[in-house]
Order: structure tokens, then C-alpha cells, then sequence
């Protein structure tokens, strides 16, 4: 098993193992060292017991977190963990990687809500450069969601590539309403007062 165990450790089994504690009040600490967790991707072990893969691109959460518990008051402390064979290492990239599925799986269905919204505006000619702005606003705010789950993506969830497929359908989404928008803008004042009087 050596040459198993040690292509683990060399594709990414070696792990950070964050022991937090903070004081149950004022609850806005808690909520924000939680908050820092999840924003890192961190995968909850147990009560106040998280893990990250150890590589260079949560070290910056990681640090956050270290500084928000020691400004609540709280104790944490970082552990650098290898399983202690082969299965533990394969168990808890499996646990890593259920977490970043339903994080793709959560993006899907905004990607989802997205499409959804545009397609009702186009429905009822909703063809303004405030509503463009709201719609890109959105789909930048879906880029950058895509950006930060691909990078914490580590070990490459299943749904990845779907979501990545998707966020294309969602970006020529938004080119093609916003070809109607400004078609709609300039658009002749003697044709638009034509369409409206056609009921358009």
C-alpha cells in the first residue's frame, strides 16, 4: 500500500484540522467565524471541528478565521493531519468533495433562477437598461460564485463541468436580452408608436 498512501499525499490528502471555539455570546462572533468557515469551504467535522485541504489557496481563509476567534475571545487551533492509512485520506476527500457537489448543485439552481428571470422579462418586454444592469449585476455575481467554487473545487466534483456548460448558457442569455434591450431603445419612434398601437 506505500505507493498508494503516497500518491495520496502527493494529489492532496494532507489536511488543516481547525479546532474553534468561541463564546456562545454575543452570538454575532460565532456567526461570523461559522460564516468565514463556509465562505473558506471548510468541511465540518463534527462540533467546532472543520478541515480544508492543506494547499496554499485556504491559507488566507484559514487565517481569517484564526483572527476572528481570537477577536471574539474564543481558542482555536490549526493541525497539520495525514489519514492514518490509505482509506481515511480516499474517506475524507469523498466528504470534501459531497460538500463542493452541493455547492455546484446550489449554483445550478441559481443558474436556474437566472434563465428563469430573464425569460420572463423578455415574456413581457421588460426592455430597459435598468433592469440590463440588475440582470448583469446577476450574472456577474454567478461568475464570481463560479470562480471561487472552482477553486475550491480541489478534487473536482462530478457536477463541475455541467456548471460550467450552464454558466455559458446564462452568459448568452443575458448577450441576447440585452440585444433586445437595445433594439428596443432605438428603435424608431414612429415603429414603437406603430407596435404599441398594434397591441405589441
Amino acid at each position: 500500500m506505500r505507493n498508494g498512501e503516497d500518491g495520496d499525499a502527493r494529489d492532496g490528502t494532507r489536511w488543516i484540522v481547525l479546532v474553534v471555539r468561541v463564546p456562545a455570546e454575543p452570538s454575532r462572533h460565532r456567526v461570523a467565524v461559522w460564516r468565514e468557515l463556509r465562505k473558506t469551504g471548510a468541511l465540518s467535522l463534527g462540533q467546532g471541528v472543520w478541515a480544508v485541504p492543506d494547499v496554499p489557496l485556504f491559507a488566507d481563509g484559514i487565517g481569517r478565521v484564526l483572527e476572528l476567534t481570537e477577536r471574539a475571545g474564543g481558542e482555536a487551533v490549526s493541525l497539520a493531519a495525514t489519514g492514518r492509512g490509505s482509506q481515511d485520506g480516499q474517506r475524507l476527500r469523498a466528504m470534501f468533495t459531497a460538500a463542493r457537489s452541493a455547492d455546484w448543485s446550489e449554483f445550478l439552481a441559481d443558474c436556474g433562477k437566472f434563465e428563469s428571470e430573464l425569460a420572463k422579462e423578455i415574456r413581457i418586454a421588460k426592455f430597459t437598461l435598468a433592469e440590463l444592469e440588475e440582470e448583469e449585476q446577476s450574472l456577474e455575481r454567478l461568475r464570481r460564485w463560479h470562480r471561487d467554487l472552482t477553486a475550491r473545487d480541489v478534487f473536482g466534483a462530478p457536477e463541475a463541468a455541467a456548471a460550467g456548460e450552464r454558466l455559458k448558457l446564462c452568459v448568452a442569455a443575458c448577450e441576447d436580452y440585452a440585444e433586445r434591450v437595445f433594439a428596443a431603445l432605438h428603435q424608431v419612434p414612429e415603429q414603437r408608436a406603430s407596435d404599441e398601437g398594434n397591441g405589441r
